[in-house]
Parts: C-alpha cells; structure tokens; sequence
C-alpha cells in the first residue's frame, strides 16, 4: 500500500503503526528505508525477518532534525568526541552515518548485538516529517535498512519496494530518491574518524568539517565495529556485474557481434555494437549523477532480463568513491 508522504493524514497514519511495532517503508535522501521502532527490539526482529537478513548484521538508526534529535541521539548513544559532533553540525540533516558507543540497555537489535550503534538524521522532508511525527507519539528514532531483500539492489523509488513486499506493507511516497546511494559512515567510537562505508559526502568535505585525518579501515589494529553495507558481496542485482574499462567493453562487443544479447552496458564512454539485442546506457560523467541513477540503472536492467551487465569501472578518484565501492560489491555477489 503506497500512501502519498506529502499528506499529513498517511505521515500520521505510518507514525501510528511504527508506534504499534509495526513495519513502515519510508524515503530519504539516499535510498528507501524499512523502518521500525529502534527502541523495541520486537519490531526490529521483524525488520531482519521480512528482510531475510542476519540479526547480527546491524542497521541504522534515524531520527529527526533539532531538539527532539538531539534527545534521540543522547538516549541511543554515549556522549560523542568533539571530531564527531562537528561532524553532526556540519552534514546534519543529511547523507552521513556516525557510528557511536551505545548506551547500555537500548537498541540492542538494532545495534545487532553490538556496543556500537549507527545513527543519522536523514535530510529528505517526508523522512522528516516522519520522524517528528514519530517523536510526538514517544518513537525517538527508526531502524532504517534499504527496503529490499538483503544483499539485493537498494530502492530509489516506492514502486522499487512495492515489488519487494507484500502488499500489507504501508509505504511512504516521497518520490525518486535524490542522492540514490547509501550514506557515507564514520566510525567514530574509537578515538579517532574512520571511513566505513564510502558515500555521497567525500574525503576531503569530511576532514574539512572535523579538523582530522579521516582514516581507512586497514590503518588501526583495533576490529572495525559491524556496519551496514559493509559485506564484500552486496547490492546485487540478479545478472552478473562485471566491472571494465571501456576499451574491454568495446573489444568484447567487437568480438561478438552481430550474436551479442542479454547483455547490458553502462559506460561513460561510447560504445558501438552490431547487436540490436544489446541494452546500450550512458552512464553520466559527474559522479553524482551516476550515484542518483546506479540503483534504478541496475534494476531497470534486471527487469529486461538481461543476463550480463557490463559496466565501465569509475574513475578512480575521491569523487567516486561511493558509486565505485557499491559497483564493487555488486560485482562480488
């Protein structure tokens, strides 16, 4: 059931189910969430089984802009670093994860078990509006997953999770998602800022805002905390991906010829084919266009049966590093 985020009535009638414990598919700016309450480990249980993910895998919890965010943070989350909170003023409302030390006793299925829990305040109106709502009816933050079946391809759009769920899931309709890739994640529970999840928001934007070097996973011996997104194998759609520079492309449409089909292809580059069974796409040269269109790109293509989908490999720069590290997992699966 999609219902219109726009409309006080369906963000009022979605706040009153998660209150319930029950399952609501929500927009942000990155892609759809499958929400539930964050602080009743029942109504998260159900997010990992409709889901079919492991309870161990942990999810992100979001909650709203100002004051009651605020709240929110301080009852999911143990004080943070300076680095942290400067981080929270510059990129909040908005695509950026910060994992924190969890406060004892709350949201422990969330957090999958952990004494770490990732939080973000999430930028796009309608999540908002639903998060206030949410907090009005004493809900402080959502567990908030991509709303698709684990290690499947994130949605962008409320018809995306429409085909996903049955139809007693009440969806939340905020339009095409405007960033299209997951957030950026930082550790932030063990001293000093790491980059777990590479997003929208770069490298450079994040060091800027903290006044510190961000570092990568590999450079601390401590264990990385679990995090969303962060399998070697994910986002997968159901052809195979292969990543190629746009020279291979070419070489192996030359090579097939005319026979060429259920093959798709993304490149950046021009590519000629003597196929007409081919599915020829002009990935966008800046990087976050490419990152808005990578979801909807992939499923579109699964959806005209294509068995393979080759994709020239991103540049292999800082700007594209969230739409290369997504097209690398999904390459894995």
């Amino acid at each position: 059931m999609i219902l219109d985020g726009h409309s006080p009535e369906a963000i009022e009638q979605a706040a009153r189910r998660l209150r319930a414990g029950q399952l609501v598919a929500f927009p942000t700016e990155t892609v759809y969430g499958l929400g539930a309450d964050a602080a009743n480990d029942a109504a998260v249980a159900g997010i990992f089984a409709a889901k079919g993910r492991p309870s161990d895998h942990p999810l992100i919890v979001h909650v709203c802009a100002g004051a009651k965010g605020d709240e929110a943070l301080s009852r999911f989350a143990l004080p943070l670093p300076d680095f942290a909170m400067k981080l929270v003023h510059a990129f909040w409302p908005g695509p950026l994860t910060l994992i924190a030390p969890r406060q004892p006793g709350v949201g422990a299925a969330a957090a999958g078990g952990q004494d770490t829990i990732g939080l973000r305040c999430p930028s796009h109106p309608v999540a908002q509006a639903l998060l206030t709502a949410c907090a009005e009816h004493g809900v402080a933050g959502l567990a908030g997953p991509s709303a698709n079946r684990f290690g499947r391809v994130s949605p962008t759009t409320a018809q995306h999770v429409q085909g996903e769920f049955d139809d007693d899931l009440l969806i939340i309709d905020g339009g095409p998602c405007e960033v299209g890739i997951e957030s950026t994640i930082v550790d932030c529970s063990r001293g000093v800022p790491v980059l777990l999840r590479p997003g929208l928001i770069t490298r450079a934007q994040i060091e800027a805002a903290c006044g510190e070097k961000l570092r990568d996973r590999h450079d601390l011996s401590a264990p990385d905390p679990r995090a969303s997104g962060t399998l070697e194998a994910h986002y997968a759609p159901t052809a195979k991906v292969r990543l190629m520079d746009a020279k291979a492309i070419q070489t192996g449409l030359d090579l097939l010829g005319a026979d060429a089909k259920n093959i798709a292809v993304w490149s950046r580059a021009e590519v000629r084919s003597r196929s007409s069974h081919l599915v020829l796409r002009r990935m966008p040269a800046d990087a976050a266009a490419a990152a808005q269109l990578l979801f909807a790109t992939l499923r579109d293509f699964d959806a005209q049966g294509v068995k393979l989908i080759w994709v020239e490999t991103p540049p292999d720069d800082h700007d594209w590093e969230g739409v290369r590290d997504r097209l690398q997992r999904a390459a894995a699966s």
